[in-house]
Parts: structure tokens; sequence; C-alpha cells
């Protein structure tokens, strides 16, 4: 009895297997399961989601590597909504946090190759408000002066994070206390012209031009490209680069029939054991911020970032032209400029940073691994992307972990990812 009791579950299962397979979507790239990875090397990639979503590190997350342009990994592991038992499915949509940037920097790119929007022109511009900014200077004993900008804020300012807009929760000086916190706290707050008004009636924290600090830069960005082509940042960024790509999924609005596949996060923060949520999941925002408001899933993200490996374009179309994909991924930083990309995590020594993307300068310096050359850029959510021109590898790794936690998960993803090349 036990024995036809068992052979009638394991048919049930394989029967929903072969109606699963029947029913499962397109893979995004195409499939070569493996190409370039060792077997144990793969097997470790899945011990540490599986040690880490049981350990409730994380809920869940969709890992998806691209290697020559085919997909060598393509998995869901845990949860989608752990505190309701749903699973994580390959098609579950995620808040991007500031993987956001890189695609707001490609839209703002299209513009360029147009001539419309010159790296070296002040946002003014467009943005007359930001014509005559100030610079807090911060005397000896503690009092905050006012000190007219040198320069202009210039597009390229914008777009390598040199212009000076800071945000308001990376610091504790007077300066710093005068922004809002972040990009999605801003857009939940500030239209788009109140956004503008807001910045541009605060000092900045540094002289354009001068110093590497991570803030509003490329939200500004998109406000510029909302002016430029006269519609909304979602429908700019459909128009020229998601459409282009093939990404169904990614928008600034998760429309009702899509939200059952927002990915959750825990309900505890596993570093401080406190309650978390991630706000953008419920509350709405009033505008499209460039810098943190996106929703996406690792299908469609693995083919932007294939799109930008390829030197911009995918399947026959093109987004971008090789020579300026070559010119967003290479440092922009000149001697003159000081550069703090490795203070915004520890494996970020030795990058420069280019257009919306750090971009590694020399190997060995980073606790992060990979080649000279690489190019990334992660969300504060947990989501995390990179592209290795020398392995012809892209990797996307969508997933809920907001806080510290997030840090940690990036580099031991990177190990276990580079860990299980086979050359």
């Amino acid at each position: 009895m036990k024995k036809l009791q068992a052979a009638s579950l394991i048919a049930g299962l394989l029967a929903s297997a072969s109606i699963f397979a029947a029913d499962a979507p397109k893979t995004p790239l195409p499939m070569n399961a493996g190409q370039g990875f060792s077997q144990e090397g793969l097997k470790r990639i899945d011990a540490f989601f599986a040690d880490e979503i049981s350990n409730n590190r994380m809920p869940g997350a969709v890992l998806a590597v691209a290697k020559n342009g085919k997909l060598s990994i393509y998995k869901s592991y845990g949860y989608l909504d752990k505190a309701n038992n749903k699973p994580m499915t390959t098609d579950a949509i995620f808040n991007l946090a500031s993987m956001t940037k890189v695609m707001a920097s490609v839209g703002a790119l299209t513009f360029y190759e147009e001539g419309k929007m010159p790296l070296n022109a002040p946002i003014s511009n467009w943005l007359p408000q930001f014509k005559e900014m100030k610079v807090g200077q911060v005397d000896a004993e503690g009092k905050l002066n006012l000190v007219p900008a040198k320069n202009q804020i210039t597009v390229q300012d914008l777009l390598r994070h040199t212009s000076g807009l800071t945000y308001g929760g990376r610091g504790a000086t007077p300066v710093h206390k005068m922004y809002p916190a972040g990009s999605a706290p801003a857009a939940m707050q500030y239209n788009a012209q109140e956004f503008v008004e807001k910045l541009a009636s605060t000092p900045l924290l540094y002289e354009p031009g001068t110093v590497w600090d991570y803030g509003f830069g490329i939200d500004v960005v998109g406000v510029i490209e909302e002016k430029i082509a006269g519609k909304p940042l979602d429908a700019v960024l459909r128009e020229r680069v998601w459409s282009k790509v093939g990404m169904p999924d990614t928008t600034f609005s998760v429309p009702q029939s899509s939200r059952s596949r927002l990915a959750q996060p825990l309900p505890l923060d596993p570093m401080t054991g406190k309650p978390q949520n991630v706000d953008i999941l419920t509350k709405s925002v009033k505008f499209d911020c460039g810098g943190s408001c996106a929703f996406s899933t690792a299908g469609d993200y693995i083919r932007f970032g294939q799109m930008l490996l390829n030197g911009g374009s995918l399947d026959g179309k093109r987004v971008l032209g090789p020579q300026t994909v070559t010119f967003m991924a290479s440092n922009h930083l000149n001697k003159d400029i000081k550069n703090n990309v490795g203070l915004t995590e520890p494996g970020r020594v030795g990058y420069g940073f280019g257009l919306g993307v750090a971009v590694r300068m020399e190997r060995g310096l980073s606790a992060i691994n990979g080649n000279v050359g690489d190019f990334t850029w992660n969300g504060a959510n947990g989501t995390v992307f990179w592209a290795d021109p020398k392995e012809q590898m892209v990797v996307v790794m969508m997933g809920v972990a907001p806080g510290e936690i997030r840090k940690i998960h990036r580099e031991q993803l990177n190990s276990v990812i580079y860990g299980a090349l086979e050359k």
C-alpha cells in the first residue's frame, strides 16, 4: 500500500513538473545551463542561498548569470513572501532602488547621442533654479557659512556624482540635515517641481566638479530627460530603452494585476532583530525618481545588462552606440576630483566612476573579486548588478534584504560566482 502511495505521489509530482515545464515562460536569453561554471561551483552557489534562507538572513532571491551571451544560471530560491509562505518565482518583481540609476543614465545618454544633452552643459540650461548655487562650509566654531559656487553643475557632474547634491541620510553635517534622506523618500514627499525647488534652494556639500559624493544627481538627470522629451521618465525609458531591450515588467508603477509578484522583505532585520519594511512597496511616489523608484525582474535586468555588455544592442535592436557604452563604463574622475567611491561600501576600493556606474580601475584593492573594466551598481534593498567584459559575464541577483546584511550578501555572492568559474 505504501509503495503504491509513493508511486502515485511521484507520478503526481512528475505530472506537475511536466505541466510547469510546458507553461514555463520563455527564458530572457538563450539558455546554456552551467556553461563556464564547474558543477561543484554551481552546487556551492545553491548552498549559499539555501544557507542564507534557512538561517533567516534573506527571504529569497532570483539569480540570473549570463556567460558569452547565454544564460548559465537562472534560478529562484526561497520565498517571494516568507510571512505568507509564498515561494519565489523567476518572474518576481523587485524594487531596484539605486539600480534604477543605471537605466536612467542610459536614457540620458540616448539624448546625449542626439546632441540634446551635452555633458559639459550646465543643468541651468533646463533648470534655471540651479544657476547660482551656494556651497555650505562649516567653520571651526561649527557655524554654517554659504559661499557662492565657482562652477555650475554640469550634466557630467550629475551622472558621475560630482554635483555636490548629497543624500541627507549619508551624513550628519549641517548641510546633510537640510537634504531629504534619499531618492525614494524625496519622491514620496515632493513632486518633480517641488523636488527641484528643494534641491536648488539647499546649499551644496561640495564645490561642483571637485568631489565624488553619492546623492541626487541622477534624480535630477531624470527630471531633465522629462523636460527634453515632454513626458514622464517612465514613458521616456519605455520608448528609448525598455521596449528596445525587451523589458516588459520594468516600470515605475507596478500595475495592480502584477502586484502579487512583488517580492517582500523579512518582517525582522536579521542583523538587528528590529521590524523592517520597504516603504516604496506600499507607498506611492509623486514623480518617477531616476535614482531609486523603478521596479523590474531578474529576467528584464539581465537583458539590460547584456545589452550594455554587447556594446549597446540586443537581438538586433540598438539603444546606444558601442563607443558611447565604452565612454559610459570609463572612469570620469580625473586627478583633481576626490574619489570617495570606496567609502560607499568596502567592495568599492579600487573603483572609479563612469556615467551611472562604478568602474574597476585596479584589481586586488577591493574585497570584491573581478577584473579591470568591470562595471557595477547595486540597490539598497538587496539587488545586485555587475558586468565583467573580460569574462563576458553579466550577473543580476534580485532580493529584498535591506539594511547592512545586503553588503555582506554582495561580497558572498561575488565570491561564490567567481569561485565557480572554470577558467
